[in-house]
């Protein structure tokens, strides 16, 4: 096996000061003719190297390319690699292990830029979740919006204008006032520049092409008189941290609404009501109903609580138990002349069960309404409420999200949802 005798230094700057460096990445410098720098660090690069070293240097100027790799791989002398922060982050390291051996490689990172930007912000990092735009499309990114995480870094590409793309994408997903904005430019330099940025404002004409975009979840405040009568947008609402996205999502609300039929006066019962969206709306709609809200996970209850404050409406009675034990008992003063009941959130079984425990109660004309996910339960719930002498229509939900891409917009698909709705005859 040929034994491996050139060396390449691959070393991460933050700044063009060789004497941040230290002493033994310092003394590679003088120990290594060759050097490959990117365009924007060269200039400087060979200012420091030609005033602290005498021995002429040759300079290579790089890009993250074959080109690059051909020119490592002519060499037999070592070689000094430089890059910005820590080449093993979203950095040059990965193509260099790809195109080399281990034993010919050696890193010197320094701090990331997503270090240096949340020491300026003055804001723990550990939870924060990086992405990269740089060369890819916005697919990490908007999975990250999604899950409506608190800190964001995001790696941008200047060539593609990725900082219109990042905020076309916070604006289609209803996101552009749910995060704060902020810009880091030359992070590390003597040029450092840090922004804030509205989403009402435009972006700065001059940007540096070495930037980082920051994004901080903040909480969003709604006055009940600025939100829509209906279709109101899923990040109104209050979710739980650790799950997001468990809520009715938007689109199927407004179809569970409509099935619904509301009715002017009467009782909704919303069981696993989670965050209380689909009761919470129905009662903008019509505030003379009677909600019951009933989810046995743990906080349920103050969530709901929360979200009926931001709608300005007032359920009456918010219940936190498992609903088995809810169904055990006395109903029977529950219910009204009308009444409609939601049902999701909870397996095949206690679905079954719910139903079959309360239509002994329920009148002529009285709704169920079920959102199921799978065709299985949905044929299972289909043949209960027939045998129980309920009228049944079913409706599949799919629905698309149009997103932009650096090509245009691309269609995401939603989840797929059945929604079938018994009327007792």
């Amino acid at each position: 096996m040929k034994k491996i005798k050139r060396k390449i230094y691959v070393i991460g700057l933050n700044s063009f000061k060789i004497e941040d460096l230290s002493l033994e990445t310092q003394e590679l410098f003088h120990k290594v003719k060759n050097i490959a720098a990117p365009y924007s660090y060269i200039h400087q690069i060979k200012e420091w190297v030609s005033m602290k070293l005498i021995e002429e240097k040759d300079f290579y100027e790089s890009k993250s390319n074959l080109d690059l790799i051909n020119w490592l791989k002519s060499l037999n002398n070592d070689v000094i690699l430089i890059s910005r922060g820590d080449p093993l982050w979203f950095g040059i390291g990965r193509i260099l292990l790809n195109n080399f051996s281990k034993d010919e490689l050696f890193f010197y990172p320094g701090k990331t830029s997503l270090q240096l930007a949340f020491s300026r912000l003055k804001k723990s990092w550990q939870d924060v979740k990086a992405v990269s735009i740089h060369g890819r499309e916005t697919n990490a990114l908007i999975k990250c919006l999604k899950s409506k995480e608190k800190k964001i870094a995001i790696l941008t590409e200047p060539k593609n204008n990725n900082l219109e793309l990042i905020r076309q994408n916070l604006k289609e997903l209803d996101l552009e006032n749910s995060y704060e904005f902020w810009l880091c430019e030359e992070i590390g330099s003597k040029d450092e520049k840090i922004r804030l940025i509205s989403h009402k404002e435009n972006l700065p004409v001059k940007i540096s092409d070495l930037n980082i975009v920051v994004l901080l979840k903040k909480e969003r405040n709604y006055a009940s008189k600025n939100l829509p009568l209906f279709g109101i947008s899923d990040y109104t609402f209050k979710t739980f941290d650790d799950r997001p996205n468990l809520l009715t999502k938007r689109e199927i609300r407004i179809q569970v609404l409509a099935d619904l039929e509301l009715p002017e006066f009467g009782t909704l019962l919303d069981i696993g009501a989670g965050c209380g969206t689909i009761g919470l709306e129905a009662l903008r709609l019509r505030p003379n109903l009677k909600l019951i809200s009933i989810d046995k996970r743990f906080g349920s209850q103050s969530l709901v609580k929360e979200n009926a404050k931001k709608l300005g409406v007032s359920p009456k009675k918010i219940i936190e138990s498992d609903v088995k034990q809810f169904l055990i008992n006395d109903l029977n003063n529950l219910f009204s002349d009308s009444n409609r009941v939601v049902i999701g959130g909870c397996d095949k079984k206690t679905k079954i069960d719910i139903i079959e425990a309360i239509t002994k109660f329920l009148k002529r004309g009285d709704i169920i309404v079920l959102p199921i996910i799978t065709y299985e339960v949905l044929q299972k719930i289909s043949n209960c409420l027939r045998q129980l002498n309920y009228e049944t229509s079913m409706n599949l939900i799919q629905t698309f999200k149009g997103l932009s891409i650096s090509e245009g917009t691309r269609f995401e698909p939603n989840n797929p949802v059945f929604i079938i709705k018994g009327r007792k005859k």
